[in-house]
Order: structure tokens, then sequence, then C-alpha cells
């Protein structure tokens, strides 16, 4: 009995260590956008909160100019990554789901061929695609827009592989039941679909909005001035060649101010998030 006891209680000790390992790091960042930049660069920055988080995200909000940075303001820079990480994942699920709608469920020519075409891309690494992306993002005139931002990665194989996936095992009977109640293809895929796939719309939303918040080698390679940059971008610019040239309470208060969608995302989704991984009947 004793044995199991500890059995029982070492993942959970694992579990705990592993939790304190990842978190603590982000509490040092919470911790120091509420110190001044000087207790920050010296080292001394003590565990306990400070006397300036409303100076800090004040600034780092509405300013984006420090003592020694002058970067973007965060409002700025969080308005272009939710706008970039929204039409990412609103543009990857309809494309995915209207693509894998016609490859399963309609015959035409060279529907497999074009299927695995699709899904060669997927080994394909993204820096391959970059430099023709890029030149014909700039022949199209898209540079430093949102267009130029979104459009090159809205195009899914991974969500479009998930929804053929699940959608062959939508039974045959379900489709000639709604042909007979005379549905048209559309009116199919409206009703019946997307009512069926709402938990891998809910998975593929929180995969792909983190997906499309955290980018930074596209958005640092199509934009050329602050109003286009995103969050990353930002916190990236805003890295002083030296520790003395950083603001770092700004710095982290941005950081932390960056953490916040993604984590509201998965809090609110996380529900439908783990039916649409799990979950074998949706």
């Amino acid at each position: 009995m004793t044995t199991i006891g500890q059995n029982r209680w070492l993942p959970h000790v694992i579990l705990i260590l592993g939790v304190i390992v990842f978190v603590f790091p982000i509490y040092l960042t919470l911790i120091g956008s509420t110190h001044s930049a000087p207790v920050i660069a010296r080292g001394d920055m003590p565990l306990t909160p400070g006397p300036h988080i409303i100076e800090n995200y004040e600034l780092a909000l509405f300013s984006g100019v420090g003592d020694r940075v002058r970067g973007t303001p965060a409002t700025l820079l969080l308005r272009n990554s939710l706008f970039m990480a929204l039409a990412i994942v609103i543009g990857k699920i309809l494309i995915s789901l209207l693509s894998a709608f016609a490859v399963v469920f309609f015959e035409f020519p060279l529907r497999m061929f074009l299927f695995w075409m699709i899904f060669i891309t997927l080994m394909l690494p993204v820096e391959v695609r970059m430099i023709p992306t890029y030149a014909v993002v700039s022949n199209l005139g898209m540079v430093n827009t949102f267009a130029g931002l979104t459009i090159p990665l809205i195009a899914s194989a991974t969500a479009t592989l998930l929804f053929r996936q699940f959608f062959l095992t939508v039974p045959d009977e379900l489709v000639d039941a709604s042909q007979i109640d005379g549905a048209g293809p559309m009116r199919f895929f409206w009703s019946v679909l997307l009512p069926l796939s709402r938990t891998n719309i809910a998975a593929l939303f929180v995969i792909m909005f983190i997906y499309g918040w955290n980018q930074y080698l596209w958005p640092l390679i199509v934009t050329t001035s602050r109003e286009r940059e995103t969050i990353v971008i930002g916190i990236v610019k805003m890295i002083g060649s030296g520790e003395s040239a950083t603001d770092w309470n700004m710095l982290m208060a941005i950081a932390v101010l960056a953490l916040l969608p993604p984590v509201l995302i998965i809090v609110l989704m996380q529900r439908w998030f783990v039916k649409g991984l799990v979950e074998p009947e949706k």
C-alpha cells in the first residue's frame, strides 16, 4: 500500500515541479513590470511587487517611449497582432472547411491529386517558401499592409487534412437523408457539417490563433513601419544592444500584455478545445 501511495504522488510531484519551472519566468516578468528600470538593471529586483505598476503600464500602453528606448505603444501593437491573428484563424478555418468539403463530397477530375498536392506542402519548411512568397507580395504591392501580413499565412494544409479526416467519418446515410429532404450541397454544409464540426473548429481556432499571434519571421520581413508592427516585433525592437540600453520595466510590461490575449482565448475555449482534440464523437 505504501508503494502504491508513493506511485500516486510521484506524477503529481513531477507535474508541480514542471509547472514551477515554466511559471517562474512569467512570475519574474510580472514582478519586473512593477519596478523601475534601475532596480532591474542592478540585478537586485525583489520577488515582491514594486510601486511602479501604474506608471509602467501607462508608459507601455500609451507611449512606448522610455528613458533609453523609443518604441511603439502597446495599444497599436496589440491591435495589429489581434487583427492579424483573427484574420489568419478565420481565413484558415473557412478555406480549410470548404476545401475539405469539396475533396470529400464532390467528384471532379484530379480530386485526389490536388489533395495530395495540398498535403505535400506540410513537408516544406516555412523558410523555404519565404523568399518566393515575399516576391509575390512585393509584386502585388502588399508590402507593409495588413493584406500582406495575413493573406500569405491563411492557407493551411494541416487544417484541411484534419477537416477531411473528420468529414470522412460522416455517415453516408446522413448525406442521403439531406438529399431526400431537398437540401443542396451548401445547405448540407451549413446545416449539417458545420454544427458537427464545432468542436474541431474550436480546437483549430485556439491553435491557429496562437500561431498567428506568435508570428515573428514573416511580420519582420513584410513590415517596414511602426504602424504595422505586431506585438512580437515590437518587443524584439525594444531590446537594446546592452543591459543598460533597455528599459526592462516597460519591456516586461509589454510582455505581460502580450500574454493576455492567448491566455484569455485558451481559458474561454478550454472545454471546446479539449473536446475537439480527444473526443471521437463530435
